[in-house]
């Protein structure tokens, strides 16, 4: 099997810190072949729009087309890309941030070979909507990279922030901007964000005016995640609406494998599983008072929490399942899809 994957976004700086670069890198290990952007803005001297986003790669998927099997197709959100109907080859596309509440084009959608979504919320809104090649996949990663250190509340609670924003407008919606200002209200708590090299010197000077920089720590470059999050108690994940970030952040599933439960914002479609499973603490909105709530929760059921996280990170998300799972989608497109 020879897969061609395709992201549109641009080239991060940093891939390996980076959720779906990880996540294509596995596959590649799992089934060979080779990654595309369709972003045009890499190199364009002027910004184009989605619409126009793969037109100039043509021919560059015209001369691979006749050594590939099929395509694999990587975006946040059900966005009907033009290019996708150019292609010969059957077409997978992941809507790694899910879908909204709001109908997308499913004419479009049902024309692709397959549609996968990580989260029960988004399968059952498109089924709902008529969608019928749709298929539920879950979020893995590599467990084994991690083990469990015990993190006791007889400190500072330290919290782990690893979704850095693209943009400055998305320190608002990736609640930078709450948790700098509940961290100044909360003087027993520290934060650590995983930066990745985007404004670093916007979060510094907001770090400074929050009169947090014995509290704060920003590290911008690679580091071995499981030894940081051997140093915190919990992982938060925030966003103000969905589709900002992955239906099921690797930061929160990196979180659970090193049994630190995890805070999650209400419209995060994980935010279903920890409420359900009781691995963390649910934020129902993107201010300081409510990730005060959560924080509260988090310490008052501390003991429980750490003992689902444990459990639930090394048994549901594995990265296997989530590539047997992927291997059961090509064979079906393979065959026609549905």
């Amino acid at each position: 099997m020879n897969v061609l994957y395709h992201l549109t976004i641009l080239p991060p700086k940093m891939p390996q810190a980076e959720a779906l670069s990880q996540e294509i890198a596995a596959l590649q290990s799992a089934f060979g072949g080779e990654l595309l952007y369709l972003n045009p803005n890499i190199s364009s001297p002027i910004y184009l729009p989605r619409l126009l986003f793969g037109f100039h790669q043509l021919p560059e998927l015209r001369r691979r087309e006749a050594h590939i099997d099929l395509h694999h197709v990587y975006n946040p959100d059900p966005f009907p890309f033009p290019i996708l109907r150019f292609l010969r080859r059957p077409v997978v596309y992941s809507l790694s941030s899910g879908v909204g509440q709001k109908r997308p084009n499913i004419r479009f959608l049902s024309h692709l070979t397959a549609v996968t979504v990580p989260d029960e919320r988004s399968y059952e809104r498109l089924r709902g909507w008529g969608l019928a090649n749709v298929h539920l996949v879950r979020a893995g990663v590599a467990n084994g990279r991690f083990s469990h250190t015990p993190q006791p509340l007889d400190g500072p609670l330290r919290l782990l922030v690893a979704s850095a924003p693209w943009t400055v407008p998305q320190f608002q919606s990736k609640g930078i901007n709450a948790l700098l200002a509940f961290a100044a209200q909360r003087p027993h708590v520290a934060l650590i964000f995983l930066w990745r090299g985007h404004h670093l010197a916007e979060m510094q000077r907001r770090v400074a005016a929050h009169n947090l920089a014995d509290r704060v720590l920003v590290i911008d470059e690679l580091v071995d995640v499981n030894g940081i999050l051997a140093t915190v108690h919990a992982t938060v994940n925030l966003a103000s609406a969905e589709g900002i970030v992955k239906a099921y952040p690797h930061s929160l599933l990196d979180s659970l494998a090193a049994g630190k439960p995890v805070l999650v914002s209400q419209a995060i479609p994980m935010a279903d599983t920890v409420a359900e499973t009781g691995c963390g603490a649910v934020v129902e909105a993107v201010t300081p008072q409510a990730i005060g709530q959560a924080v509260d929760q988090l310490v008052a059921n501390y003991a429980g929490m750490v003992a689902t996280a444990v459990r639930l990170g090394q048994q549901q998300f594995s990265l296997e399942k989530m590539i047997d799972a992927y291997r059961t989608v090509y064979q079906t497109a393979l065959k026609g899809g549905a």
